[in-house]
């Protein structure tokens, strides 16, 4: 009986341990994510914030509108192979120079990772405003050096989703870079020496090798990369000035924004969230399954 009993409280002491944790990350996150879902269900604008009308239930009257709104689709859209772009580039760019450390001597590899970690450092707001002026039609360096002439990258569609992606990918690939270096020091010498000895190019050795055993750590990185690329709203904001001209640059986030915030619209803002919330789940899941058929250890 007393076995049992030890057995018991055994079994209960680490969830004792992760009792505080668990209630932080529960203020933190279950409490507002249960707000925004509260609030995607009701009739939430400025005139009930002020208290002028009450607060009605719309059950899901609110996902209607959304989804009836042809804009809302074409930002979805724009969304999704934006987020698309930002993470194969991520990942190509990360990966790429984590296996350049591997080639270079301390010195330089010293350098890189300095130059990296300020990268990755750099607040979003910080690293938008110095790439506008990098990219600034009239004082940029970068439209001399190439002889642009007063082209504005920011007036165009493409050309701004392109200059929002560069942004992205410089703050975003070293965490990719320094994490995959770490797994790719952690592959014993001899499997990469054989490999090469048997003639395998040094793409071959990436794709048939280092890449398979690196398998989990790529996991970590795709998914955080995907949910990172997918809710960004600083770097668009900023350099768009707010989605860009008619709305032509926006994204999930900052249309949320717009209708919450600009247009008082606070329960179709949080219907937006709450989607953004599920398709990131949907993603997530799925990758997750995807690699548990293959027999993969997460």
């Amino acid at each position: 009986m007393a076995t049992t009993t030890a057995r018991r409280t055994g079994a209960w002491t680490p969830w004792l341990y992760l009792a505080p944790a668990l209630l932080l990350l529960g203020g933190l996150l279950v409490y507002p994510v249960y707000q925004l879902g509260l609030i995607s269900f009701l009739e939430y604008t400025q005139a009930q914030v002020s208290g002028g009308e009450p607060t009605t239930f719309q059950g899901l009257g609110n996902y209607a509108t959304l989804f009836a709104d042809e804009q809302f689709w074409q930002v979805l859209l724009a969304t999704v192979l934006f987020a698309a772009a930002c993470v194969v580039s991520t990942l190509a760019v990360g990966c790429a120079l984590a296996v350049l450390l591997t080639r270079v001597r301390a010195l330089p590899r010293l350098a890189l990772m300095l130059a990296a970690l300020g990268a990755w450092a750099t607040p979003a707001v910080t690293g938008s405003t110095v790439w506008m002026f990098l990219f600034d039609p009239d004082f940029g360096p970068v439209n001399r050096v190439f002889g642009l002439g007063d082209f504005s990258w920011t007036y165009g569609r493409y050309s701004a989703f392109a200059l929002v992606l560069l942004e992205v990918v410089w703050c975003s690939f070293p965490f990719v870079m320094v994490t995959v270096y770490a797994g790719i020091r952690a592959v014993p010498a001899e499997v990469v020496e054989a490999a090469a000895l048997d003639g395998a190019s040094q793409w071959r050795i990436w794709r048939s090798v280092l890449a398979p055993m690196l398998r989990p750590i790529l996991l970590v990185v795709t998914v955080q990369s995907v949910i990172w690329d997918f809710k960004v709203f600083t770097q668009i904001y900023v350099m768009t000035n707010g989605g860009g001209i008619a709305g032509q640059n926006l994204v999930l986030n900052v249309y949320a924004y717009q209708k919450a915030f600009a247009s008082s619209q606070y329960s179709l803002g949080s219907a937006i969230g709450v989607v953004m919330l599920l398709i990131l789940l949907v993603v997530t899941l799925g990758y997750l399954r995807i690699l548990r058929r293959r027999g993969e250890e997460l």
